[in-house]
């Protein structure tokens, strides 16, 4: 098979290179470096943390972006989301809201799911070596990452307009284009143009030498794959601008640096935050305290209740990373929590678009019919939910299938559900007493009394002190 091509474009071919020569007359870089424009909006937000290269390239970053200058058109950003799971989490979500924000203005942007980068494992931000992964299971996980990737996108389309002409949503998998090579020549012909020092340099890499593990030859050469993706994009789909966590910065450099070797032209890299739990760690698979945005790994109730119990200190950040409410809603949003802290009102906010944006108005009804019934005692709540619904809710408590045989009682159920201690420890329940027997919307007191199926009613059953 023949190895991959590497090409020299003409800067001409660009879409947003302004004028042949590629080169902005310095008046108009003054004049563009005070505007307001989408980057510095994002900024402002504390969404976008760092930009590459930031200074010395013949079109800046913003420059690209600013749709007031002559010959600029909508640009293409993307931004890589390795499988090593089956699902999406939090620590996911500002990378996607970067994406979200740039198609809101008007650009594309490509989600590009690592099918093949996956099975060398990221080295970055990271201690030792990730749980190596056979390919059945990366296919897999890259799969559902694909669905959770659409699912929000679609969401994100449905149900947060704007009125304004949106760019395009596409999602990619690099196992598309690396199972169409052999090693060899990979490397013979896309290998010459990485030093190893510059490599050796990176940060994470640095890291890695020094600890007692130290490191694999399939995690070192990681950053060349994912140099390369960002040249495979930039051919094929004019992408010039590469999204990523702030520790992605060595890896995102190591495309800049092959892309303009080979080419001669410029891309750029823009770098989000990280989250962090309390204790500073990072909040993901590795760490095991991801918050998963999969229904079937952490329901909308869970979700939605992550973010209502935000500590004060950290709500108004959040909302200006994982909403697209303007910042003087924010403010005021804000200035009503100083009257009224205990309504924990930003904290609901929060909960409530964020849950929207990843399960959808379905999903953020189901989280406030399950709070509702939990935490407010709602048994209007409790009485319309579904079985996915319950067990969701009460996932940490027994469950028992009973049919309900003609004169059964309060008891003969609490028994048959193992509700009741045996001996006497059980013996309380088997009179009448201050226990609450709720059924539906009845409650009984009398643990002779008899059950009947109610209609409209979902079937659960449960036993509660009062």
């Amino acid at each position: 098979m023949a190895a991959p091509m590497l090409r020299r474009v003409s800067r001409g071919r660009w879409l947003g290179t302004p004028g042949q020569s590629g080169v902005l007359p310095l008046g108009l870089r003054k004049a563009h470096s005070g505007a307001q424009g989408l980057l510095a909006v994002q900024k402002a937000r504390g969404l976008f943390k760092e930009f590459f290269p930031e200074r010395g390239t013949k079109t800046e970053l913003p420059e690209l972006f600013d749709r007031g200058l002559a010959g600029n058109v909508p640009q293409t950003i993307y931004c890589g989301f390795d499988p090593t799971a089956d699902s999406l989490h939090v620590g996911h979500l500002l990378a996607l809201l970067g994406l979200f924000h740039f198609q809101r203005a008007g650009h594309n942007v490509i989600a590009l799911v690592g099918g093949a980068t996956a099975r060398l494992g990221d080295p970055s931000g990271r201690t030792k070596e990730r749980e190596a992964l056979d390919a059945e299971r990366v296919q897999s996980n890259a799969l559902a990452l694909r669905q959770g990737l659409q699912t929000l996108a679609a969401n994100h389309q449905q149900l947060f307009t704007n009125g304004r002409s949106w760019g395009s949503f596409t999602v990619l998998d690099n196992s598309a284009w690396y199972q169409k090579q052999h090693l060899v020549d990979f490397l013979a012909t896309v290998g010459g143009h990485f030093r190893m020092g510059t490599l050796l340099s990176r940060l994470s890499v640095q890291s890695r030498l020094k600890s007692p593990e130290g490191m694999s030859l399939a995690e070192f050469l990681y950053q060349v794959l994912q140099a390369y993706d960002f040249y495979y994009l930039f051919q094929h789909y004019g992408c010039r601008v590469q999204l990523g966590g702030a520790d992605q910065l060595g890896n995102i450099m190591s495309g800049y640096e092959f892309i303009h070797k080979v080419t001669g032209e410029d891309v750029f890299g823009i770098s989000v935050p990280l989250i962090t739990s309390t204790t500073g760690a990072k909040l993901g698979k590795s760490a095991g305290n991801a918050v998963w945005l999969n229904r079937e790994k952490t329901s909308p109730f869970e979700l939605y209740q992550f973010f209502v119990r935000l500590q004060d200190n950290l709500v108004e950040r959040y909302l200006k990373l994982f909403t697209f409410l303007p910042l003087p809603e924010i403010d005021h949003i804000m200035q009503l929590h100083v009257k009224e802290p205990e309504k924990r009102g930003p904290q609901k906010r929060l909960a409530a678009e964020v849950t929207k944006l990843v399960h959808g108005q379905e999903g953020l009804d189901s989280a406030k019919r399950c709070t509702q019934a939990l935490y407010h005692s709602s048994i209007d709540a409790l009485e319309v939910m579904s079985d996915q619904e319950l067990k969701e809710l009460f996932k940490e408590a027994s469950f028992s299938e009973l049919v309900l045989d003609p004169g059964t009682s309060v008891l003969d159920t609490c028994r048959k559900a193992n509700a009741i201690p045996d001996g006497p420890r059980g013996q309380p329940f088997t009179k009448k007493t201050s226990h609450d027997f709720n059924y539906g919307i009845m409650k009984f007191r009398e643990p002779q009394q008899l059950l009947y199926m109610m209609e409209e009613r979902n079937s659960l059953c449960c036993l509660k002190e009062d």
